[in-house]
């Protein structure tokens, strides 16, 4: 009797195990059935031609070389060079000439009522003992659809990550990426001039559940002259403050207390002698989020301009284009991590309200104030085109301390030639 308990009771723990194995199989065989089956509609997609699935796919890439010769003085002291303050990793002296090897890889795709692009960046220093040959950024990666298409206008829905500078237009602003959602109306009405509107909202830390959001509104070919103009918001205070008076980590979430306004017009024409297209543009920007802080001096340094001109298109062998800006930043007008003008140089990639430009390290003092902002220069490019794939492009930019109240006061120089090779 006692037997046949001790067998029944193994039987009872072998099918109970069984049963309880077999649940934890089927849960697993679900999960990679899901993930099967995105696998196998993935290599669907790779079975059909482009010719059968009617849309067009473009590829093109560029070959990049580039010298940048760079000078930076500080406070009286040379940052980069021989006996340079600032030392890299290795111990030494950052150089002053630096030499890039770059390529980018482009992937378009395009259907009646939705498109795909893609950018992979490969950008490495030259160098048997300084080089690399591990720097790869994936610059562009998203897709869109033609919501509605009307008489006179559209509305495309656009999500995915790509730079703010090629979805907003500045001089001073938009260095960052845009990973998020991205609106798009745009109207061509007769009696004014294309309108558009073009918005969205973009992630700018999921750890703290913090999103920035941006926004463009524009005419071109205002009354049917070459006028234009572009206004655009971007709002990065999405976790508000409340005060004046500011805690060390709330000194740190400074550096996102920013609402910018910039207003831009233009005026884009054809001169009957130069034969040229010829474009003149002004635009101003205003922080409206800015305290007075005694980082900045007890001021709202919250401003910034740009006017500049251009000259020329490139489209064929023998073809130049020439660029002329003059740039002025103040302090906290743009943060300092997404300024896209000239700059100061900042080869110790500091920040102006932390130490560090990405937020850590420690509190600035007004003396110690960094970044790229609170700056005033000019900037020159001209491009020329040798053949119809070779671009050789050459540019010169200085700057200078704006306030010398704030900050190290700085002196910046660069002279850069690149040769592009495109296809």
């Amino acid at each position: 009797m006692r037997l046949e308990k001790w067998v029944f009771g193994f039987i009872c723990i072998a099918f109970l195990s069984s049963l309880s194995a077999s649940t934890i199989e089927d849960s697993d065989d679900i999960d990679q059935k899901d993930v099967n089956a995105v696998r196998e509609w993935i290599n669907t997609k790779r079975q059909v031609t482009v010719k059968e699935l009617g849309g067009a796919l473009s590829i093109s890439g560029e070959v990049r070389t580039e010298l940048q010769s760079t000078a930076e003085i500080v406070n009286g002291k040379a940052q980069r060079g021989h006996n340079g303050v600032i030392l890299s990793k290795e111990g030494d002296s950052l150089p002053r000439n630096t030499f890039d090897i770059e390529v980018n890889l482009m992937l378009d795709y395009r259907s009646d009522k939705s498109w795909g692009s893609i950018k992979l960046e490969f950008d490495n220093d030259a160098g048997i003992i300084s080089g690399t040959t591990n720097k790869i950024k994936l610059e562009r990666a998203y897709w869109g659809a033609r919501v509605y298409d009307g008489e006179t206008f559209t509305v495309d829905a656009e999500m995915g990550r790509r730079r703010m500078s090629s979805m907003a237009d500045s001089k001073l602003e938009f260095n960052n990426f845009f990973d998020g959602f991205w609106f798009k109306y745009d109207q061509g009405l007769d009696a004014i001039g294309d309108v558009y509107l073009h918005a969205g909202v973009f992630i700018v830390d999921e750890r703290k559940n913090q999103f920035g959001y941006l926004g463009e509104l524009g005419i071109f070919n205002v009354g049917g002259t070459g006028l234009y103009s572009k206004y655009s918001l971007t709002d990065w205070d999405t976790k508000k403050q409340g005060s004046t008076e500011f805690t060390s980590k709330e000194r740190q979430n400074l550096r996102y207390d920013f609402l910018v306004s910039q207003l831009l017009i233009g005026y884009k024409f054809l001169p009957s002698r130069l034969q040229k297209i010829v474009q003149i543009y002004l635009a101003g920007l205003w922080n409206a989020k800015a305290h007075k802080t005694s980082l900045a001096h007890h001021k709202r340094a919250n401003w910034g301009s740009y006017v500049g001109f251009s000259i020329g298109e490139l489209k064929k062998k023998g073809d130049w284009a020439l660029d002329v800006n003059y740039q002025v930043l103040a302090a906290q007008c743009v943060p300092d991590f997404d300024v896209q003008g000239i700059g100061l140089g900042n080869a110790s990639n500091s920040g102006f309200f932390t130490t560090e430009i990405g937020g850590g390290g420690i509190e600035t003092t007004r003396k110690t104030a960094g970044g790229n902002v609170n700056y005033r220069g000019f900037q020159m490019t001209l491009d020329y085109l040798l053949t119809n794939q070779i671009n050789m492009q050459q540019s010169w930019q200085q700057s200078i301390t704006l306030d010398n109240a704030v900050g190290p006061f700085h002196r910046f120089k660069q002279y850069e030639i690149e040769f592009i090779y495109g296809f």
